[in-house]
């Protein structure tokens, strides 16, 4: 979707030698969807005969869902292959997703400065392309560049593979390109691409660390503190 007119509309951008681009994660960062994951997988899994508790939601949230699926197998050793078992879930999340699916606070206000500052935002998801397009129903598609699923790169989170793509499509350099993620599967894909990271804890905790700024909500991210955490580093 992105096109080389777009890569030099951000690099002759007025920030300068500042920040390109805002590269955003989509469940549990942009939309409340992780509740809806969780239920998904809970329910099916009870029909299964297996009870799931919150130590394994610490570890399936973030996917991928190939990760997430051979986790469960795992620990519950239901007699599903994974791939099988991954798609029972994720037609149950989109059934769960019919109703439209809620924002973050502060996601809508952040998407609006971005694009009245004329600073790019990308989706950049460990979901399926078709989860993702149910999503931009409510997110609205028009408000990105471009989005990537995970099932569109060779390797997805906890790998940079994803966050690399994005600024290549945008010609941009990652160190300008802030990522906002609410995992730590994402959140080391953001940073082994060598972007500065935004953290906002949906479920799994995350700790503060060198070039990782940990926030309690997308409300508190503004345009200047976005340009604050590109500056120190470039």
């Amino acid at each position: 979707m992105t096109t080389s007119s777009t890569a030099t509309r951000i690099l002759d951008h007025g920030d300068g030698r500042g920040l390109q681009a805002v590269l955003l994660d989509m469940d549990g960062t942009m939309v409340d969807t992780e509740d809806f994951w969780w239920q998904a997988e809970t329910s099916l899994f009870a029909e299964l005969g297996h009870e799931l508790d919150e130590a394994d939601r610490a570890h399936v949230v973030g996917g991928p869902m190939s990760r997430v699926m051979d986790y469960l197998v795992a620990r519950t050793g239901v007699d599903i292959a994974p791939a099988d078992l991954g798609v029972l879930v994720g037609q149950r999340f989109v059934d769960l997703l019919a109703d439209g699916v809620p924002l973050m606070p502060g996601a809508e206000r952040l998407l609006n400065t971005l694009a009245a500052h004329g600073i790019p935002a990308a989706l950049v998801s460990a979901s399926q392309r078709h989860v993702i397009d149910i999503v931009l129903r409510s997110l609205g598609a028009e408000r990105f560049a471009f989005t990537i699923g995970g099932d569109e790169v060779a390797r997805t989170k906890p790998f940079p593979d994803p966050y690399l793509e994005a600024a290549r499509r945008l010609g941009a350099e990652p160190a300008r390109c802030v990522v906002i993620e609410d995992t730590p599967t994402g959140v080391r894909a953001g940073e082994a691409a060598g972007c500065p990271v935004i953290a906002v804890p949906s479920v799994a905790p995350i700790e503060p660390a060198p070039g990782r700024l940990v926030l309690s909500s997308l409300e508190r991210v503004d345009l200047d503190l976005l340009r604050s955490l590109v500056t120190s580093r470039v």
